[in-house]
């Protein structure tokens, strides 16, 4: 994989040094410890407003992720395409259906170690039901699924616990929102 804000020599222990500055300053706590097989498929939820985004950044620079993430292709447009794509973005055009998930999985047959974070929501808006592009990855590259999380009530952001898809999406799709159903996003009204 290419060389992100993740991954680039000397700049990232100081990018993370002042993430967890940052994190410490506006009074919010990194959960989780770093992990050694970065392999899987990370999901970040409730994702309600575009202030994630800055504050997933500092949480996984602290907890030393080297991360990729699915935007809209909108986001990587000229001036600040190089700039998403050095912070980790992957452009998803979501007009038409391009067998993203085929896309994603060959790139975990193609790197051994790989995370990609997916908003299951697919939007900062509020949805009724989940996408399952996450899940479907995860399933068909033989990875687990991470639960990352932000928590406005408690002012923490972090890693839960992995869970490892059956093959049954509906049934495993209740039981990972069931791990979601007490977090409070930054816009509460946005939330499904």
């Amino acid at each position: 994989m290419r060389t992100t804000i993740f991954n680039t020599p000397v700049l990232t222990p100081l990018l993370r040094a002042i993430a967890a500055g940052i994190l410490r300053l506006i009074g919010w706590k990194a959960i989780g410890k770093p992990l050694q097989d970065q392999r899987f498929v990370l999901i970040g939820a409730p994702h309600t407003s575009n202030w994630d985004f800055p504050l997933m950044l500092l949480v996984v620079l602290k907890l030393e992720l080297k991360l990729h993430w699915m935007g809209k292709h909108s986001l990587f447009m000229f001036p600040f395409g190089g700039l998403m794509r050095w912070l980790g973005g992957i452009p998803i055009d979501r007009r038409s259906h391009h067998r993203v998930v085929d896309q994603v999985v060959a790139r975990y047959r193609e790197n051994p170690q790989l995370v990609v974070l997916v908003p299951p929501e697919g939007t900062r808006k509020k949805v009724q039901e989940w996408k399952t592009g996450f899940y479907h990855i995860a399933n068909n590259a033989d990875v687990p699924i991470l639960m990352g999380y932000l928590d406005v009530s408690r002012k923490e952001a972090g890693l839960a616990d992995f869970f490892y898809p059956t093959g049954d999406v509906d049934t495993d799709i209740k039981h990972i929102r069931a791990f979601y159903t007490n977090k409070k996003g930054i816009r509460p009204e946005n939330a499904d």
